[in-house]
């Protein structure tokens, strides 16, 4: 698998074709609102009434998967060459897919949701404890592990085939078993404008939200009228700040923002929790849990089919398509951060730890809000929630000591998580417009985060949170279709993988450094010396470089194409046609001596290692001293182990 394609250069087909359906739904919206307002009902109407068991399949289908990868053979492969260390630390990792893909939902529905599922419930009798029970329950599915395991499996699918395959990174990539090299024609360009417009519509509901919820918190503080005009002059100066943290880039601005609000989310998180029914919130954390892993499987196909509601179209398949559409962003957000993790430390990571920070932040707030309604009689707070659920997150805080101050640092916290999707939505876009690469020029940033704020701002104007959430459901479906077969896509390539592997295991003929009688004493001294690096480039200029020249000869004429190159280290490359090539490097790997060795006399306490790199990375065996026949006879053993590998997958 190589690229064909100009990572450096814009991707004029989906750029251009992408622009104008956004551009032209947005026309239509604006020329004709009612009958854009009256077709939206429609579609979302149509969705949940004949397209709701498509997304509940989808998602469990992904959920169970996902969970499958976790546990098999297949995690211990690495995003990356299989000598790649991760980019980033586990704290700042965890921060970053954090803040992409919770943040404005968890300040916009931490309060509002437990106390709607509360007050209508959909199956419980309103007020009782059943009720309270269900809300929680309801609220940590929609916001559990399904969500994190459609975030997981892109991001995973856009991982594996760019890092581990030099693919582009971008959702085309993930086709490649199925179709080949046509990831570069129109098939593959089809899927990255699905996934630029799902991406776009998906994150303009967030930045929707955002902007009503801001609005409200600003109301609260300083009076400010809450408005559909306010919103939009909000989410100007939202986009205006995200332009500058897009400018730059991901290791400064978002990075800085997403550690920043980490920090502040637990900040509030923890005055929360002390503040309130402490004993009580981590009672009811732990029994939220169990109810909800307990009814984990019935919720995950639950369609009420014998129970004709509208509950489900409005909440579960709302969500469900809300985090379809916003995947391919956060998806390849994740993986953009994520190089160099193994598949199970990655879905651990993705899955089960951001999984427990979000439960846990509903309980706090949730049961808070609640045990407020149902056991201190805030009868208010149910009210204003239900007539606006902008506000229910300031209307909750006034209920606790410096109330001011809260709300105050939650409105902050509202703007950075607004900043961070926008930005981090902006670079995705981009990047699904650019072959992948996210070295672009900065007007073309620039005119995503101006455009996915237009399109936020725009569908506000025609029909609030309505549209909004409509578009992003519908934006959802052939997502979920292309989605599905990405997977399909990743599970050839994952077998793929295994007969490597099993390759892996025959064991050639062994082959004696050399025939002298002192070769183990020669083999032993190899061992325990530490070479400078001056020294290894010598030996790979005079053993390796001829050894690659010999086995190349000797394959050319048996009519086989083979390249020695030190484009990118030394290289023998063995095409194979429309086979795997056969790739081996050999490079000079600067290592810590160990203590018991001599201090070098340069470089200071580092030695260097003629390691051995296959098509799948590093093996971690050094061939520093050997002879050149000990060098061709390795050469052949693991071309013997590749040729093994193809016959295993034909």
């Amino acid at each position: 698998m190589s690229l064909s394609a100009n990572s450096s250069q814009l991707n004029k087909t989906v750029f251009v074709s992408a622009s104008s359906i956004i551009i032209a739904l947005l026309l239509y919206t604006v020329a004709l609102p009612k009958q854009a307002q009256s077709l939206f009902t429609i579609i979302q109407t149509s969705i949940v009434d004949n397209g709701s068991w498509f997304y509940v399949l989808t998602v469990a289908f992904i959920f169970f998967f996902v969970i499958f990868l976790g546990f098999s053979r297949y995690g211990d492969i690495r995003l990356g060459p299989d000598h790649a260390t991760p980019d980033y630390s586990m704290p700042t990792w965890l921060s970053m897919l954090f803040a992409a893909g919770m943040g404005i939902g968890l300040m916009f529905f931490g309060v509002a949701e437990p106390l709607m599922h509360y007050l209508s419930p959909p199956t419980a009798e309103q007020g009782t404890v059943a009720a309270v029970q269900e809300a929680m329950k309801m609220t940590f599915f929609h916001w559990g592990l399904h969500a994190w395991a459609i975030y997981a499996i892109v991001a995973l699918v856009l991982a594996y085939f760019s890092y581990r395959h030099n693919l582009p990174l971008t959702l085309r990539s993930a086709l490649y078993p199925l179709i080949g090299e046509r990831i570069y024609q129109w098939p593959g360009h089809l899927v990255d404008v699905f996934a630029v417009v799902s991406t776009v519509f998906g994150v303009a509901t967030s930045l929707g939200l955002g902007a009503s919820q801001v609005n409200a918190g600003f109301g609260y503080l300083f009076g400010i009228e809450v408005s559909t005009t306010n919103q939009i002059i909000i989410m100007a100066g939202i986009i205006g700040l995200a332009i500058i943290s897009v400018a730059t880039g991901l290791d400064k601005g978002i990075k800085i923002l997403s550690e920043t609000n980490m920090v502040l989310a637990v900040i509030l998180l923890t005055l929360i929790f002390i503040l309130g029914p402490t004993v009580f919130l981590l009672q009811a954390y732990l029994q939220n849990i169990g109810d909800y892993l307990s009814d984990i499987v019935r919720n995950t196909f639950n369609l009420f089919a014998y129970k004709k509601t509208t509950w489900i179209g409005g909440w579960t398949i709302f969500y469900w398509g809300w985090w379809l559409a916003w995947a391919p962003f956060v998806g390849l957000f994740i993986a953009r951060i994520s190089r160099g993790r193994t598949i199970r430390e990655f879905i651990v990571g993705v899955m089960l730890i951001p999984t427990v920070f979000t439960l846990f932040w509903m309980t706090i707030f949730g049961n808070s809000a609640i045990d407020l309604v149902h056991n201190q009689g805030v009868v208010e707070l149910g009210e204003m929630v239900s007539k606006d659920s902008s506000v229910a997150l300031f209307v909750f805080l006034e209920n606790f000591p410096l109330s001011t101050l809260l709300s105050f640092f939650s409105v902050l916290m509202i703007v950075i998580f607004f900043v961070t999707s926008c930005d981090s939505g902006a670079m995705v876009v981009d990047m699904l417009c650019s072959h992948g690469s996210n070295n672009t020029p900065l007007w073309q940033r620039v005119y995503w985060a101006v455009g996915i704020g237009m399109v936020a701002g725009i569908l506000l104007l025609a029909g609030g949170l309505n549209a909004l959430q409509t578009m992003t459901i519908a934006s959802a479906l052939p997502f979920a279709i292309v989605l599905l077969l990405a997977i399909a896509g990743l599970i050839k390539a994952l077998r793929v993988e295994a007969f490597k592997q099993d390759s892996q295991l025959i064991t050639p003929v062994p082959h004696s450094n050399n025939d002298r009688d002192d070769s183990w004493q020669v083999r032993l001294n190899n061992i325990v010396d530490y070479p400078n690096k001056g020294n290894v480039n010598k030996f790979i200029s005079k053993t390796v470089i001829p050894a690659f020249k010999s086995v190349a000869d000797e394959l050319k004429k048996n009519q086989i194409n083979v390249v020695v190159s030190d484009e990118n280290g030394l290289s023998l490359l063995v095409d194979h046609g429309e086979e795997q090539q056969f790739v081996y490097r050999v490079f000079a790997q600067k290592h810590l001596q160990p203590d018991f060795a001599n201090e070098a006399d340069d470089d200071e306490h580092n030695y260097y290692r003629a390691e051995v790199h296959l098509g799948e990375g590093g093996q971690d065996y050094d061939i520093m001293g050997w002879s050149k026949s000990a060098v061709i006879n390795n050469i052949i053993d693991q071309y013997h182990k590749h040729l093994h590998f193809l016959h295993l997958l034909r």
